[in-house]
């Protein structure tokens, strides 16, 4: 039986965020990046020879990036994704720690106290009445 990826992977969309800089106004963005995830089957495909079962062993389950490129949202230009990242394996996804448990990471270990929360703001005061009121137009 020859190699076929579907018989062997579920495939499944998805779509992740992802910061980046556009290279021309140097602006930093949030980013939605369509992946879509090949789980390995729990099984080898039926009909599958003693080759195939070998190569199904050593299958791991993965991510394939299928955007190359996002437009900038403070200035619209089109840039391509500054990551020779197109393929990712699901295993190493898992030990990555977020953002913020990043952070605290690194200030606990160079011996920084932690951050106090930001206090909330203050609520905005009223208008008075002049701003607030219909317009009566030109007199």
């Amino acid at each position: 039986m020859a190699f076929d990826e579907r018989a062997f992977f579920s495939e499944k969309p998805e779509t992740r965020a992802a910061q980046y800089q556009c290279p021309k106004c140097r602006r930093t963005g949030d980013y939605q990046v369509r992946w879509v995830r090949r789980a390995k089957k729990d099984r080898p495909p039926p009909g599958a020879d003693e080759v195939d079962r070998e190569k199904f062993a050593k299958l791991r389950s993965y991510l394939l990036r299928l955007d190359d490129e996002v437009t900038c949202k403070a200035c619209g230009k089109r840039f391509e994704i500054p990551s020779q990242h197109s393929l990712m394996f699901v295993d190493q996804l898992g030990g990555l720690p977020d953002a913020d448990a990043l952070e605290r990471e690194i200030a606990e270990a160079a011996g920084e106290p932690e951050p106090e929360p930001e206090p909330k703001p203050e609520a905005k005061p009223t208008l008075p009445p002049r701003f607030t009121r219909k317009s009566g137009g030109w007199r």
